[in-house]
């Protein structure tokens, strides 16, 4: 196959973009460390192509998507190799299996119990989808599907009136940690989706990162971990 220059320039870009963010390769899976802003998968029309599953699958043609992080979210994306280890890690998420775990910043200070297990605390929010303001979801007590987020204070910035947040999503709902911490009173900073403009306006991104993966290797079921420095 010839490709032009311009062609060369741009896959070079590709692998260099891929290179930087690649966080774990073998035979059966591959991590990467997914920007905010980047789709992971590709969406509707042509200039929604370009994306972390796309960019991938030009370097491991094999590769295909397990899981998902929303646009403005950054962090780490799993995607396996081949159908075998996409229908294993498919049902290892399905099971619950795969431990996940984000950090967030958001404005204010949570209440919480000091006496419960280890600081978590529990959001447990039924969610929907809000059909006349698609793509956004809505808390809906009667039609929305089980929906759980355990959280932990990590660090409160009295100046700013801010908090930094450990997340453990139980459920995996679309913009289930947006939502629940909007619900709670608690915006994540950034939020183009589900905080006030005030809130919105704060920071230049969403601040919202995949810190961590737990889960057992699909062909050897031995533990592994991965973990992502937090970019803010």
């Amino acid at each position: 196959m010839v490709c032009s220059e311009n062609g060369m320039e741009a896959a070079k870009l590709v692998m260099a973009s891929l290179s930087e963010g690649l966080v774990y390769l073998d035979e059966h899976l591959l991590v990467l460390d997914k920007p905010a802003g980047l789709l992971a998968v590709p969406g509707r029309g042509p200039d929604k192509q370009d994306c972390l599953a796309t960019r991938a699958q030009r370097l491991w043609p094999d590769a295909r998507v397990v899981h998902r992080l929303d646009m403005a979210t950054s962090g780490l994306v799993l995607m396996a190799r081949g159908a075998q280890m996409q229908r294993r890690l498919g049902d290892a998420f399905a099971r619950r299996e795969v431990g996940k775990r984000y950090v967030a910043v958001v404005a204010g200070r949570p209440r919480f119990d000091p006496h419960a297990g280890h600081g978590w605390q529990l959001i447990d929010l039924p969610i929907a989808a809000d059909w006349p303001r698609r793509p956004l979801r809505v808390i809906d007590p009667v039609n929305g599907r089980p929906s759980q987020t355990r959280w932990r204070l990590l660090a409160h910035d009295a100046a700013r009136d801010t908090s930094r947040l450990e997340l453990d999503p139980l459920t995996g709902r679309t913009h289930q940690l947006r939502l629940h911490l909007q619900a709670i009173g608690h915006p994540i900073l950034g939020d183009a989706l589900y905080a006030p403009p005030a809130v919105q306006q704060r920071a230049p991104r969403l601040l919202l990162h995949a810190c961590r993966l737990e889960l057992a290797h699909p062909a050897t079921g031995e533990p592994i971990v991965f973990e992502s420095r937090v970019p803010f």
